[in-house]
C-alpha cells in the first residue's frame, strides 16, 4: 500500500472545538501547556497524527496526515500563521452556534493570501444547533462564497455525540485523493516551530519539512544565522526514519546547537530554518506581489484600512516574523481588492525563496492587513526602480509561476548567469531549472556559453558593443594592429564579472569575424593604414627604404622627429619594413633579399666569415653585422668564432 504524506492545519474562530475535534480524530489531545489546560483554549501551535485509508487511481492507498492545531484567539494570531505556512489542506472549523466570526474570516483570508487552495469545513457543535442543519450550513456557504473554499465539503459534526466524524475524515480522504503530493525539490527547509531539549539527547526542532528530504548523519545548517550543524536523528510522528520526506511534521535531533537563549543567542529557535548549506544565504531585501483581499471592500474593520507606502510592519512567512518596511511600486497606498508590486526592507536578514508566501501584519500584531508571494529573493534597494527590475517583477507577476518564466526574466535582467547558480534560492528543482533553460535555448532565446548562459539578445548587444569598440579603434588609430585585449576587459567589466565571461566575449568575437592577434584584436577587413597627418612622412620613408634596399640609412638619419618615428613605428607592425637593431631598419623586400643571399651563400659553402658574407650582399659592415646577430638569434645562422653556419632554422 502505498502511503502518501500530507500536512493539515485547523484554522477558525476561538473555542469553536479545534483542538477538542483534532483530539476526537487523532486521540491526541493538541493542547499540551499547562496555561493552555488552565484557561481552556489554545495558545500555541499543536500536533497530532492521522491515517486515513483511500482509494487513489483504483488502487489502495494511505494518508499520513500530519496535524497542525492553531490557537483561534485574535492575540494569537502570530502563532497561527507560523502554523499554516507550509500546508497541503485546510480544516476550517465553524461552530454551529456561533456561526461566521471575526477569526474565521482573517484565517480564511491568511490562508487565501498563502495560496492554500484547498479546504474541508467541519461544521462542529452541531448538538447545540439541533434542527438548524441545513440554515447553519447555508450560511457558511454563503461566507464561502468568492473565496478559493467556495466548493469545499461542509460537514456537520458533534465530538459530544460522535456525529459526522466519519464523513469528516472520508471528506478529507476524498479532497486528499485529488492533491498532488507534497513535490521533492531536492531543497529540504525545515522552518522551526519548536525547540526543546531532552535528557541524554539534546537539542531538537520540530517542524513541517518542505522542498527536499533530510537524512540522518547529514551536515545541515541553521538559517538565517549560518550556524552549521549536523543531523544527528530524525522522527516522523514519534518513529525514527533514517530518511524525512517533505509533506510530514519532522522532529531532527542537531548535534553542537544549543536552544537560543541570553547566554547562548546564537542558539536555534522558532523562525530559523533547517537547510543544506549549498541553498545560498539570506538576505535583507525581497522585491514582492502584494495584495489585500477583497473581501475587506465592505469592512468597517482596521484589516480595512488602506495599506500605506513605507509603512513599518510585520512579516510573517513560515515559523518566521520579521520587522520590514513596506515601499509600494505603483501606488501611495493599498487598497481592499488591489494589488501591487513592493519591496520589503527587513530590519535583520531573513531567508526566503522565489515562490514563497507571506503574511502582512501591522506593527502591534493586531491586524492582517496583506499577503503576496516573493518574486525575487535578492532584491536592490538601490535599482529596485530600475526599468529591468520592473520588467522582472511584472513578468513574474502576469506569467505565472513557472520556471521558464523565472529563468527567461532573470536572464533578460542580468545577462549572464551562471547555470549551477540559476534560482537556487527558488520553489523550483534543478530539473526544472535545467528544463525551463533548454527550452529557451531551443528557442534561441538563450546563449550556452560553457559553465554560464546568456540572454541570447543581450549577449548579441553584447557582442556588437565590443565589436564597436574595436571598430572605433581602428578608426580612431588606423596604424595600430588593434583594440588592446586588456582594454577591452576594462571598458565591459561591469557586463562581465563572472569568471570565465570574458574569455567566453573573446571565443564569440572571433566566430563572428574577429581575430586576436597576440595582445590585440581586430576585425578580420581591418588593414593598417597611416593616418592622414602622416601619409606624406610614411611615403618619404619607404622612397627612403626601397633606394637602396641592402645599404638603407640609420634609423637616426630615417626618422629624427617624432613623426618620421611614428611612421617607421606603423611600416614595422604592418610588415612593410623589419626592425633588424636599435639602429638598423630595412624595408620587407630588402631584408628578405638579404636574408635569401645569406642562405644561399651558407648553403653553398657550408661557413663563411662576415667579410665573406658582406662581399656576397655587396653591403656594409654596418648593415650586415646587425642583420646576423638578429639570424643569430632567431636560428638562421650561428657564429662560430669568426664563422658563420646555418642555424637550426636555416
Amino acid at each position: 500500500m502505498t502511503e502518501h504524506p500530507y500536512i493539515l492545519a485547523t484554522a477558525g474562530h476561538v473555542d469553536h472545538g479545534k483542538s477538542a475535534l483534532v483530539k476526537a480524530l487523532t486521540g491526541t489531545d493538541p493542547d499540551r501547556l499547562p496555561e493552555e489546560k488552565a484557561r481552556g483554549i489554545t495558545i500555541d501551535l499543536g500536533f497530532a497524527h492521522l491515517e486515513l485509508a483511500a482509494t487513489i487511481a483504483g488502487q489502495p492507498a494511505r494518508f499520513s496526515l500530519g496535524i497542525v492545531d492553531v490557537p483561534g484567539h485574535e492575540d494569537f494570531v502570530k502563532n497561527m500563521v507560523a502554523g499554516v505556512g507550509s500546508i497541503d489542506l485546510a480544516l476550517l472549523v465553524v461552530a454551529a452556534d456561533d456561526g461566521w466570526m471575526p477569526q474565521t474570516e482573517e484565517h480564511l483570508q491568511i490562508l487565501t493570501y498563502l495560496g492554500v487552495t484547498r479546504a474541508v469545513v467541519a461544521l462542529t457543535k452541531m448538538d447545540l444547533a439541533e434542527g438548524r442543519e441545513a440554515e447553519r450550513v447555508a450560511a457558511v456557504r454563503a461566507q464561502l462564497d468568492h473565496s478559493p473554499f467556495a466548493q469545499a465539503p461542509v460537514v456537520p459534526t458533534s465530538v459530544v455525540s460522535g456525529r459526522g466524524l466519519d464523513e469528516l475524515k472520508e471528506a478529507l480522504a476524498a479532497v486528499l485523493a485529488n492533491t498532488p503530493p507534497p513535490r521533492d525539490l531536492g531543497k529540504p527547509r525545515l522552518p522551526v516551530d519548536r525547540v526543546f531539549v531532552l535528557r541524554g539527547v539534546g537539542t531538537v526542532v520540530t517542524g513541517t519539512l518542505i522542498g527536499g528530504a533530510l537524512e540522518r548523519g547529514q551536515g545541515a545548517v541553521l538559517q538565517p544565522g549560518g550556524r552549521t550543524t549536523r543531523i544527528r536523528g530524525l522522527q516522523n510522528y514519534n518513529q525514527e526514519v533514517a530518511r524525512s520526506l517533505p509533506g510530514t511534521r519532522t522532529a531532527v535531533n542537531l548535534a553542537d546547537v544549543e536552544a537560543r537563549s541570553e547566554t547562548d543567542p546564537t542558539g536555534v529557535a522558532r523562525g530559523d530554518v533547517l537547510t543544506l548549506a549549498e541553498l545560498e544565504g539570506p538576505t535583507d531585501t525581497v522585491d514582492v506581489w502584494l495584495e489585500k483581499s477583497a473581501r475587506l471592500e465592505e469592512a468597517s474593520t482596521a484589516a480595512a484600512r488602506p495599506l500605506k507606502d513605507r509603512t513599518l510592519v510585520r512579516v510573517h512567512y513560515g515559523s518566521a516574523n520579521y520587522a520590514a518596511r513596506v515601499f509600494l511600486r505603483g501606488a501611495a497606498e493599498l487598497v481592499p481588492g488591489a494589488h501591487d508590486l513592493a519591496q520589503l526592507r527587513f530590519e535583520a536578514p531573513v531567508y526566503v525563496f522565489a515562490g514563497d508566501r507571506f503574511i502582512v501584519r501591522d506593527w502591534s500584531e493586531q491586524t492582517t492587513l496583506a499577503g503576496g508571494l516573493v518574486l525575487d529573493p535578492e532584491g536592490d534597494r538601490k535599482h529596485w526602480r530600475s526599468k529591468a527590475q520592473a520588467r522582472l517583477l511584472e513578468e513574474r507577476a502576469r506569467g505565472g509561476e513557472t520556471a521558464q518564466v523565472y529563468v527567461a526574466t532573470q536572464l533578460a535582467r542580468d545577462g549572464l548567469a551562471a547555470r549551477a547558480q540559476l534560482l537556487v534560492r527558488s520553489r523550483f528543482s534543478a530539473a526544472e531549472v535545467a528544463a525551463a533553460l533548454a527550452g529557451l535555448l531551443r528557442e534561441g532565446r538563450a546563449k550556452e556559453l560553457g559553465a554560464l548562459v546568456a540572454d541570447a539578445a543581450w549577449w548579441r548587444s553584447l557582442l556588437e558593443r565590443a565589436g564597436g569598440l574595436i571598430d572605433a579603434h581602428h578608426g580612431a588609430h588606423p596604424d595600430r594592429p588593434g583594440l588592446a585585449v586588456s582594454e577591452l576587459r576594462v571598458q565591459l567589466a561591469e557586463e562581465l564579472a563572472w569568471p570565465g565571461s570574458f574569455e567566453a566575449l573573446l571565443a564569440g568575437l572571433c566566430a563572428n569575424g574577429f581575430q586576436q592577434s597576440g595582445t590585440a584584436l581586430r576585425r578580420l577587413t581591418h588593414r593598417l593604414a597611416l593616418p592622414p597627418h602622416l601619409r606624406g612622412v610614411g611615403e618619404r620613408l619607404r622612397a627612403a627604404l626601397t633606394l637602396k634596399p641592402l645599404e638603407p640609412p640609420s634609423r637616426k638619419e630615417l626618422a629624427s622627429d617624432p613623426a618620421s618615428q611614428q611612421a617607421l613605428r606603423f611600416l614595422i607592425n604592418a610588415g612593410e619594413a623589419v626592425e633588424v637593431s636599435a639602429d638598423l631598419a630595412m624595408s620587407a623586400e630588402g631584408y628578405a633579399r638579404a636574408v635569401d643571399s645569406i642562405k644561399a651563400h651558407l648553403r653553398q659553402r657550408g661557413q663563411a666569415t662576415v667579410s665573406e658574407l658582406r662581399q656576397s650582399l655587396g653591403s656594409s659592415r654596418r648593415i650586415l653585422v646587425p642583420l646576423l646577430e638578429k639570424l643569430d638569434r632567431e636560428g638562421v645562422t650561428r657564429r662560430q668564432g669568426d664563422l658563420r653556419v646555418p642555424g637550426k632554422n636555416a
